[in-house]
């Protein structure tokens, strides 16, 4: 087995007659789940010790979403709302491999991206700022990697927009990835950043990962060699599972 699934193998702790799954989290690349400066987290951060769940034939035979359920239109999000007309924006294209810390590819791992609009407005009932709503773009797509652990999606580049953190804060342009192996107890989340953002200084969800690398590998690469002329701008971005250049994804970090 691997990829995804070797992130939830047992390991050796058992606790309770349980053997419960364990692995390791880079020291400082993932934030901690309070982070004081994300002020939402003083309210939903756990308040006593995470414990692990162990997957049992529930989590494998339930619903999972397979190949067989995405359609080859879903991974591009100027094409997959059902309408005739395109979504307002500047088109990008979002491509790059999913990698397990020695470079090997993950393959037939689905894929998930969401994110706001080119106003920085999500097609979501909570947001309500006064930016325009996109009757051409839901702003959700997915895909499974090929044999080679590569995506690839169509989109409009997001906008910045409020979020009431702290005075005038406002979200660097970024989307929402998530990766799922072959249950949903297996998921990992991340965000990516696009280069030179002048909004990268007082955004605490970016700056609560302390590791400096790690950061830098939130943000995608401006891939000239894949941009298409008169049709999309490109950028690339890779997800490792683990190791020394792992990606950073929404988990604890056991720093204090």
């Amino acid at each position: 087995m691997s990829g995804l699934d070797d992130l939830f193998l047992p390991g050796a702790i058992t606790r309770g007659g349980v053997v419960m799954p364990t692995f390791p989290v880079p020291k400082g690349v993932h934030p901690p789940l309070n982070s004081p400066e994300y002020l939402s987290t003083e309210l939903r951060h756990p308040r006593e010790p995470l414990r692990a769940m162990p997957q049992r034939l529930n989590e494998l035979t339930g619903p999972a979403l397979g190949e067989d359920l995405v359609r080859e239109v879903d991974n591009d999000l100027t094409r997959n709302h059902g309408g005739e007309a395109e979504p307002v924006g500047q088109r990008i294209i979002v491509h790059g491999r999913v990698l397990e810390e020695d470079g090997r590819p993950v393959p037939n791992t689905l894929v998930e991206v969401w994110q706001a609009n080119a106003a920085g407005r999500y097609a979501h009932q909570w947001d309500q700022w006064p930016a325009p709503l996109d009757p051409n773009f839901t702003g959700v797509g997915r895909m499974m990697t090929d044999a080679d652990g590569r995506y690839r999606f169509t989109s409009i580049k997001p906008g910045a927009y409020p979020w009431r953190n702290h005075p005038n804060a406002w979200r660097p342009a970024h989307i929402h990835f998530s990766l799922f192996g072959r249950a949903f107890t297996q998921r990992l989340v991340t965000q990516m950043y696009f280069p030179d953002d002048p909004l990268f200084f007082q955004d605490p969800i970016y700056n609560s990962v302390r590791d400096e690398s790690a950061r830098r590998r939130m943000i995608s690469r401006f891939d000239y060699e894949q941009t298409q002329d008169h049709w999309a701008l490109a950028f690339e971005f890779d997800i490792v599972l683990r190791g020394p250049q792992a990606s950073v994804f929404e988990e604890d970090d056991d720093d204090e």
